[in-house]
C-alpha cells in the first residue's frame, strides 16, 4: 500500500521510500524514513494534496509524491 492510498484518519508505518534523485532525498530529509509512523489527517476534496502527521508535526504532500512511499497499515487503537 502507498501513502496516497491510505484513507483519512488511518495510520501506517513506512516500509520503503521510492523516487529518484532529488525527490527521494527531499522525502527522506522531511522525516519520511522507514519505520516512521504516519497518520493521514486530511485529504483535499479532489484528492490532492494530502496532509499527514508524523514526528509531532504536520506535512502536506502532493499525491504524486505520496505514491512513492510504501507503508503497512496499523490499527488506530
Amino acid at each position: 500500500m502507498t501513502l496516497a492510498q491510505l484513507p483519512a484518519g488511518k495510520s501506517g508505518v513506512i516500509t520503503a521510500v521510492g523516487g529518484e534523485g532529488a525527490l527521494r532525498c527531499r522525502l527522506l530529509d522531511m522525516g519520511l524514513i522507514p519505520r516512521t509512523a504516519v497518520t493521514v489527517q486530511k485529504v483535499a476534496p479532489m484528492g490532492d494534496p494530502i496532509q499527514i502527521r508524523l514526528r509531532d508535526y504536520e506535512l502536506t504532500l502532493r499525491k504524486e509524491d505520496a505514491e512513492n512511499i510504501q507503508l503497512r497499515e496499523v490499527d488506530n487503537a
